[in-house]
């Protein structure tokens, strides 16, 4: 096919009833970027010969090199085909836009596929046919199902079954069947969580209708007594609340599954170049077979055969023990194994030349001679299956048909975008119709929604690129050869000069090149290809155009509050561009429903952002769910201190370009780098060197995060001060002011899973409260330490986050389910004064002080219950004074704990007693007093936690990975060796059925996981690739005291009184302590006999 010519394209953009706006998503390695090049070379692009090895949108060179997608990369395809509006009508052409955004499959790279997801109407899910559902397959559907996609399936490398699992027609379908029912019950799992979920919902709202009707009841009931008169309006109410309850409406979930008759399904291989429908051969059968194309779509899958003499369908209860096969094995597969029996079968592997003849003349395909001349039986089974059932036409034909256009597709979803924003009461009406009803006028409000900055060298912007065709003026042509002539003679010069003449000739070409304006500064500044960041967005409203000004909406930002701090700021559009892979074509102006490229907006947008044409009553749409967090910190440093500014400027647009990558810097002066994993952090350094930064960074070792804990064990040392329960500590402050007497305990395990999961509804409780009460609001600020988080979680209006009254609830039930001291935990759930680290951690400040010393989180209207009155002057200061304090305090004892300065987990600090001395005829007021005792009390209840901690036993929580392996029983034995060998544990294994794969789910320590792919491919010789998930933090991996010596008699027979056994959880802790200059114990050796260490 020819090239599509550019301006083709930007015209089918103003209809947008023709567009189509996709996106590819499947596990890795399951033909996303083959499946690509296919409808790529239909345009004319690249050779249909080299679809599927080009890999076209892999623009970068580690892509290609790995064989793997790093990053979406989106391109505007042109499809047209003939269309009947009626069955007697002539055929009409009809022209399509299809935006198509090629997503990464790899775990790492799981927040390109939550960018690419936001900006579309429809997806592409593929499937391998024999690896079937894995891990990153059901986190690409549950995008899918959040984001209110509608899916299309595509069940890919169907040749497999025939090449390498050499199944039949009858067993490749039983296979293909499973593989469906498989997809359909991660769907159903969805469907099922949402439905429980919303039935909760309206079973609350009836309790609170009825508690209202009886509420209403009652009063009504009084006022009868007053007044007999009101009683038949109070009838009609009554009448009126009763039947607003209603019943709970049941949905239909049929449309949600796939089912090849619905036209959902496409089986193809896009190795192979061929794709197919049952809507394509209910076309192939129709006149052959005599019935309707509807009636075929319907009983071509399924428990449906076909009666030879009769031809007609029946269905399994009236087969009468007749061995008929299912019409899908005998009208499409078979054909389909014949034509590869033809051609690559037989027992050379060179097919049969009989049978590919006769089935050439049935299916009237005309093959070249040169091809069937060919001696790679391959070229001729892609020749004739592309001709048969040719890809690109199964694939787009179905998008057209199946997926939903932009003003149909943000009808039915956009409504729920814009109730899940923040503040969405506030969101103009006007916005919200022109969203919904994708209204693209001029002088309609512009919306659109940018998903992330996208780093594109200056060179290969359109308006720095030489357009093909176009031949260079004299003067340009003059220009260009003087500069190559004065680099030739240049470099001839330097490799025959000698030092000392070397650097005069430099000196004196220096100073003429001054006067030239052509430095050698100048010319390696010219050399050096700048990167400017364009935004991916989509647009939902109006008409963009260059120079139009519009309102940067940063993922904080609140319709109720448009002018709070930072406000947004207006910023003007100076370019946008067609994304066509590898290349940009510019744009004068876009309209609604389409995906383009913006600039403008570099130094204005972090990674995501809203533009709007108007800030009062605008939506914030920037919160898309990113699939991996960032959990691998490496800390850089140029290898020249010189390079310092340039290796932060380029971090600093790494984290711009990145969505997944972080950029921040320790308090101990290290620039730091979170990625989302190994491979991740090897194409950011990559970026940084060859692109960003464009300096030698060198890399330290990665910082692996950790968490501390604390545990009941059997055996532990007796508590420091014997004469107080385990955990308690008394702590008085350097002026003998305040006494202060606290406990530790840690916390039950189902609570602090509770609170991990919930720390997004702690988050957004805590904003109400600090938003009612920050007016209110006295003593110490938020820590500089906290600031950030609280940046990073910006409030939203999430349904599935918990109010408080349901979250009391729910957290009184994990409690009630305790076995172990229940009394301990019975009413802790009202005195919880503040969760930390960070105010949403999992650990608990619980105040069990007689008078309530600390403000109560969980309880509503609590900023009445602080206020204390004062007796006098002279006894002004209160414990309830130093509340905020003590919950500083108990802040930065959970953000460093006492055994290498990281996060704690899992403890509750039992608040017991707080007593404040009156203070001396010869001390300051209590103002001063107040100034004086701040630190001190923040001091004593960091430290007096922290020993509270250390009379437990404690633990290092270690950060684990859940990891995926697909391999065959052959190297299963070296899988084991090699996840034995880095501490980590087999959780599950099973058997693929019907394939000879075996599925293994793992936990392992990502300490230990640096170089754990690698080792594996090696090991297995390929035959297993591992997928990593970051899991959490597990204790029961490491169950060990890092400061356990023996101490019984068995243990010191045994180990001795050294301890021959490795601590493990010391060499963690002590490897931490080091990194952050802390103290560590360690033996010393003399350097005497470091020689001799090895005899």
């Amino acid at each position: 096919m020819p090239v599509v010519d550019p301006e083709k394209l930007i015209s089918l953009q103003r209809n947008a009833e023709e567009v189509r706006n996709i996106c590819i998503l499947a596990h890795v390695d399951h033909g996303k970027t083959s499946l690509t090049d296919a409808l790529i070379a239909t345009n004319g692009i690249i050779s249909p010969k080299l679809a599927g090895k080009i890999r076209y949108l892999d623009s970068r060179p580690d892509e290609q090199l790995r064989g793997i997608t790093m990053e979406s990369s989106a391109i505007s395809l042109y499809f047209s085909m003939l269309r009947r509006s009626l069955a007697e009508a002539a055929p009409v052409q009809k022209e399509y836009l299809i935006n198509l955004i090629d997503s990464p499959g790899h775990i790492d790279f799981s927040s390109e596929v939550s960018t690419a997801s936001r900006l579309c109407d429809g997806a592409l899910v593929l499937v391998d046919a024999v690896e079937g559902v894995c891990s990153q397959t059901v986190t690409v559907l549950r995008q899918t199902w959040t984001e209110h996609l509608k899916p299309l399936l595509v069940i890919n490398k169907v040749d497999r079954l025939i090449t390498e699992l050499r199944m039949s027609p009858g067993e490749a379908y039983t296979h293909l069947s499973k593989l469906l029912e498989q997809v359909n019950a991660v769907i159903g799992s969805f469907y099922q969580g949402e439905r429980m979920e919303e039935d909760l919902q309206w079973r609350e709202r009836v309790e609170q209708r009825v508690a209202a009707a009886a509420v209403k009841e009652q009063e009504k009931a009084e006022r009868k007594v007053s007044k007999a008169l009101t009683g038949i309006l109070d009838d009609d109410e009554s009448v009126v609340t009763t039947s607003a309850a209603g019943e709970f409406e049941e949905k239909d979930d049929e449309d949600l599954y796939f089912s090849p008759e619905k036209n959902n399904v496409i089986f193809s291989s896009a190795v192979d170049g061929w794709a197919f429908t049952v809507r394509q051969f209910a076309s192939i059968y129709e006149k052959k077979l005599g019935m309707k194309r509807s009636v075929l779509e319907k009983v071509l899958w399924g428990d449906f055969y076909l009666e030879p003499k009769t031809r007609r369908v029946l269905g399994s209860k009236h087969l009468k023990g007749r061995a008929l096969k299912p019409m899908f094995v005998q009208l499409v597969l078979e054909n389909i194994w014949a034509v590869y029996e033809a051609t690559t079968g037989g027992t050379n592997g060179r097919g049969d030349p009989a049978l590919l003849e006769k089935i050439t003349k049935s299916l009237s395909l005309t093959i070249p001679p040169h091809v069937l001349r060919s001696k790679d039986p391959r070229a001729i089974l892609t020749t004739v299956l592309a001709a048969w059932l040719p890809l690109s036409t199964a694939v787009l034909v179905s998008v057209t048909e199946y997926l939903p256009a932009p003003p149909a597709s943000q009808a039915s979803r956009l409504l729920r975008l814009i109730e899940a924003s923040p503040g969405a009461k506030n969101v103009d009406s006007a916005i919200q119709e022109a969203m919904v009803h994708l209204k693209a006028s001029k002088n309609d409000p512009v919306v659109a929604y940018v998903s992330k900055m996208v780093a594109i060298p200056s060179s290969e912007l359109p308006e720095n690129k030489r357009r093909a065709g176009i031949s260079m003026s004299g003067e340009e042509a003059r220009d260009l050869a003087r500069r190559k002539r004065a680099e030739i003679a240049r470099a001839a010069k330097d490799a025959v000069s000698d030092v000392v003449g070397d650097l005069s000739t430099k000196l004196d070409n220096a100073q003429i090149d001054d006067t030239n304006d052509n430095t050698n500064d100048t010319e390696a500044e010219n050399i050096e290809d700048p990167e400017n960041l364009i935004g991916f967005a989509r647009l939902y409203s109006g008409t963009l155009s260059v120079g139009d000004s519009v309102y940067v909406l940063s993922p904080r930002f609140s319709p109720a509050n448009p002018h709070k701090a930072p406000e947004p700021q207006k910023v003007t559009v100076t370019g946008l561009y067609l994304m066509m892979g590898r290349s940009l074509e510019k744009l004068t102006s876009v309209p609604a429903g389409v995906v383009f490229g913006i600039a403008g907006l570099e130094g204005h947008i972090l990674k995501s952002g809203t533009l709007c044409s108007q800030l009062e009553g605008a939506v914030n749409l920037a919160g898309a769910n990113m699939g991996s967090q960032p959990i691998v910190r490496v800390a850089l440093e140029p290898v020249n201190p010189g390079d310092i500014g340039k290796m932060i400027h380029g971090m600093k647009l790494l984290e711009q370009s990145d969505p997944c990558a972080q950029y921040e810097v320790l308090e101990s002066g290290e620039h730091v780098i979170s990625t989302a994993g190994e491979l991740h952090l090897e194409r950011c350094l990559k970026d940084l060197r060859e692109r960003f930064a464009r300096c030698e960074i060198q890399a330290g070792e990665p910082i692996v995060p950790y968490r501390e804990t604390i545990v009941n064990a059997a055996e532990m040392a007796p508590p420091k001060d014997k004469t107080l329960p385990r955990g308690t500590v008394i702590g008085v402050t350097a002026s003998k002011q305040i006494i202060i007497r606290l406990r530790v305990r840690p916390l039950p395990l189902a609570v602090t899973e509770f609170l991990e999961k919930n720390v997004g509804a702690v988050q957004r409780l805590y904003s109400e409260r600090r938003a009612e009460e920050e007016s209110n609001r006295e003593g110490l600020d938020d820590p500089a330490s906290l600031s950030r988080d609280d940046a990073d979680h910006a409030p939203t209006a999430d349904r599935s986050l918990f109010s408080l009254l349901e979250f009391r609830e729910n957290l009184q039930a994990v409690f009630a389910h305790e076995k172990g001291q229940p009394e301990i935990w019975a009413d802790v759930v009202e005195k919880i004064a503040a969760f930390g680290p960070r105010r949403t951690g999992p650990n608990l400040l619980i105040d069990v002080t007689e008078h309530g010393t600390c403000q109560r989180f969980l309880q509503e209207g609590r900023s009445t219950t602080h206020e204390t009155p004062r007796t006098s002057k002279a006894d002004g200061l209160t414990a309830r004074d130093f509340s905020d304090k003590i919950s500083y305090g108990f802040q930065l004892a959970t953000i460093q704990g006492p055994l290498c300065h990281e996060p704690v987990q899992g403890i509750a600090v039992f608040l017991e007693e707080v007593t404040v001395a009156a203070p001396g005829e010869d001390e300051s007021s209590a103002r001063e007093t107040h100034g004086r005792l701040t630190s001190e009390v923040i001091k004593i209840v960091r430290d007096s936690i922290r020993q509270g901690f250390l009379d437990w036993s404690p633990r290092l929580c270690l950060a684990m990975y859940s990891c995926e392996i697909q391999a065959s029983a052959d190297v299963l034995g070296r899988v084991y060796g090699v996840i034995t060998r880095r501490r980590g544990r087999i959780v599950s294994e099973s058997l693929h059925e019907g394939t000879p794969f075996f599925s293994i789910l793992a936990l392992l320590p990502v300490a230990e996981s640096f170089g754990f792919s690698e080792e594996m491919l090696t090991r297995t010789s390929g035959g297993a690739s591992p997928q990593l998930v970051f899991h959490g933090f597990s204790s029961t991996i490491l169950d060990e005291d890092p400061f356990w010596v023996p101490h019984t008699e068995d243990e010191l027979e045994d180990l001795g009184a050294l301890a021959d056994r490795e601590n493990v959880a010391k060499r963690y802790m002590d490897a931490v302590r080091a990194r952050k200059g802390l103290v560590v114990k360690g033996k010393l050796v003399d350097a005497e006999k470091q020689k001799t260490l090895k005899r």
